[in-house]
């Protein structure tokens, strides 16, 4: 190798680390005086044992020359003048073919604290969105195994949907399905907020083995530090990008999009930013696009998102639902009143929409959801007329027509936790349906 050229790497490496010192810890928040470090850099907080693990912590925001730090777990350790050090980088993490089956958090480690795979490639956690001018069209139907979505809501590959539900409505156990069933090649899937009880038994119960086996699960439970649970988006997006970039049909679903907003307000309102409508601070509002725009399509794959949307008191026109709904390129509403009913999938078809449907199903189709959406609707304008007796068979025909195939459209809603049917089956027992067969 050229001696003058390896004097030259020599002499421009910086061989000193630089430090800064903890200056004060106020709620979640830590101030240091120094070191040099940009927003979004990872640190590392010593603490003043020295047989403690450094405390990981990321540059949110500055006051008055001093950098303030969000750490990514407790800081029980921490005291005034413990050493900060500046990575210089912002977090990274490993991901490669061999983390299928596994379950992460939000910083990439297992869950289960045995170590990582061999052959993972280095991956940072915060993206650009693909340009959109180098964005393909959506032009291809995803099977998601679910017949009501398949058939009435079809859903293209590299399409952001909403999935809008109150507490209890069965969204989870809706992911479980179509992580089981769906046509894409790998999942993604971020708990984000969730209860520590919950997360297994989404894993063994909703997912079961056959669907752990062609997925990623990042985990970032409700009693974790805010910036862990964002950092959990992150991540998993991050993870869904690099399967993308591979060339592969990825389907990345977060529950809940809302934890991870509520995550953001609890990091804006330490750092002192203003609190807007709900208490929302304004960098939840400009988080949110970030986040869901980096899904969809690029020039080699496809990243499908579903991310699930709590809403308060079922109000579907909540903050956070309304901002959410504006990005996403559809929504699909859960009704409290359909899961009462013993209606699972709890999906409301007449309040549910898929954008990209119209480009991606064919005439015959887009004749028959529409055939039966409109059936649905006469139904439910005259449902109570129909339910009190007030209704006289014969005195409208289209009325008529919608009694007549009521229990048959309930009946190809209905679906099993355990069921499969694929795209074609779902469309050809809507065109069943409507031709007088059962289903």
């Amino acid at each position: 190798m050229d001696t003058a050229y390896m004097q030259n790497v020599i002499e421009q490496l910086n061989s000193f680390k630089h430090y800064g010192k903890v200056m004060q810890v106020v709620g979640l928040m830590i101030e240091s005086l120094g070191p040099q470090a940009t927003i979004g850099d990872v640190c590392l907080i010593h603490p003043a044992n020295a047989h403690k693990e450094p405390v990981l912590a990321e540059v949110v925001g500055f006051h008055q020359e001093r950098i303030m730090l969000m750490p990514y777990s407790e800081v029980a350790e921490i005291g005034p003048g413990c050493l900060v050090e500046c990575t210089g980088k912002p977090l990274t993490i490993k991901v490669g073919q061999s983390l299928l089956g596994n379950v992460v958090d939000s910083l990439g480690r297992k869950m289960d604290q045995s170590g990582l795979p061999e052959g993972l490639t280095n991956y940072i956690t915060e993206q650009k969105p693909p340009n959109p001018m180098l964005r393909p069209p959506i032009v291809e139907p995803i099977q998601l195994g679910v017949k009501a979505i398949d058939g009435l809501l079809t859903m293209g590959k590299g399409q952001r949907i909403g999935i809008f539900a109150g507490s209890g409505v069965g969204k989870s156990t809706l992911l479980g399905m179509i992580a089981r069933n769906s046509g894409a090649d790998i999942n993604v899937i971020a708990l984000i907020g969730e209860r520590g009880r919950e997360v297994r038994e989404f894993i063994e119960k909703d997912l079961g083995s056959e669907g752990l086996k062609k997925s990623i699960v990042v985990v970032a439970t409700s009693d974790q530090p805010a910036l862990m649970r964002i950092k959990g988006a992150f991540t998993a997006t991050a993870i869904s990008e690099y399967f993308r970039n591979l060339g592969y049909d990825v389907n990345l679903m977060m529950d809940s999009v809302t934890r991870v907003a509520m995550a953001q307000r609890e990091v804006g309102l330490a750092i002192g930013e203003p609190p807007t409508t709900k208490g929302y601070t304004p960098s939840v509002f400009s988080l949110l696009p970030k986040l869901l725009e980096r899904a969809g399509t690029n020039e080699s794959g496809t990243i499908t998102g579903l991310y699930t949307v709590l809403v308060d008191g079922d109000d579907m026109n909540e903050v956070i639902a309304d901002t959410v709904r504006g990005i996403l390129d559809g929504h699909f509403v859960m009704d409290r009143k359909l899961a009462e009913r013993g209606q699972y999938p709890a999906i409301n078809i007449l309040k549910s929409i898929s954008r990209v449907m119209n480009q991606i199903a064919d005439t015959n189709h887009l004749q028959t959801a529409q055939q039966i959406r409109s059936l649905m609707a006469i139904y439910e304008e005259n449902h109570e007329l129909i339910q009190i007796g007030a209704y006289k068979n014969g005195s409208n025909a289209e009325i008529d027509k919608a009694i007549h195939f009521h229990s048959k459209i309930q009946s190809f809603l209905k679906q099993g936790t355990e069921d499969y049917a694929t795209l074609h089956e779902s469309i050809a027992k809507m065109k069943e349906l409507l031709n007088g067969g059962d289903n």
